[in-house]
């Protein structure tokens, strides 16, 4: 263990549970990173994510995005390139990019693409696929208004799946955010992991939160603490 991470893990308190605003303002002083670090936040839900009635996932913009500047990849008809580059997408295409994408080209981030393309994109689906890059309409990559989806994007939409063991994990800013970011934030996404809580989950859903950085022992928050949205 190196001397930082035993000073950070020294500024926190045993089995205490930190309100939102206690916990942003501690994870800015045990990050140690010489980088403006990723803020992610993890949720461990009250589900089973074997049983399809009890898959969590989603979309959603936050208030003040990650940080993180994405590029995005659409892949298109030729009448709606233009339409993808003026909303700001890095490459716009369709069989080149394929190709490339076959021959081991994966520089994006994020897919997008047109129902219409779908049939030529499965082509590569088992490059992307692994990698959660293949547009799907759950995560909403696949659509026919492609400038606005691009436009999502951009603004900070993030997509989300809860893994095996229950736990949704999703970036919330970086370390160099405002406090009160990194709190709407927060806020934003456990309100709305509440909001899509399946109907067939029964006792406690909302089961533990942590906070953490890339490199910094991770925070847990008191769920109480969360400001619920009307």
């Amino acid at each position: 263990m190196t001397k930082k991470r035993k000073e950070a893990l020294a500024k926190l308190e045993k089995d205490k549970l930190y309100s939102v605003e206690e916990a942003v303002r501690l994870i800015k002083e045990i990050s140690f990173e010489k980088f403006d670090a990723s803020v992610d936040l993890a949720v461990r839900l009250g589900v089973d994510p074997r049983k399809a009635d009890q898959m969590v996932r989603g979309t959603i913009v936050l208030p003040h995005g990650t940080g993180k500047e994405k590029k995005i990849l659409a892949l298109c008809l030729p009448e709606q390139e233009q339409e993808a580059k003026d909303a700001g997408a890095d490459y716009v295409g369709l069989d080149e990019y394929i190709k490339k994408i076959q021959d081991g080209w994966l520089d994006f981030d994020v897919v997008v693409a047109t129902p219409q393309v779908m049939s030529k994109v499965s082509k590569v689906a088992r490059i992307l696929g692994p990698r959660g890059l293949m547009p799907n309409p759950k995560s909403g990559t696949v659509s026919q208004n492609l400038g606005e989806t691009i436009k999502e994007i951009k603004r900070g939409k993030i997509s989300f799946k809860v893994d095996k063991y229950g736990i949704v994990h999703v970036p919330v800013g970086r370390v160099s955010f405002p406090p009160e970011h990194l709190e709407d934030n927060i806020n934003e996404l456990v309100n709305y992991l509440i909001k899509i809580k399946p109907a067939s989950s029964k006792g406690t859903y909302i089961r533990s939160i942590f906070l953490s950085t890339t490199m910094s022992p991770s925070i847990p928050i008191d769920p109480k603490s969360i400001k619920r949205s009307n």
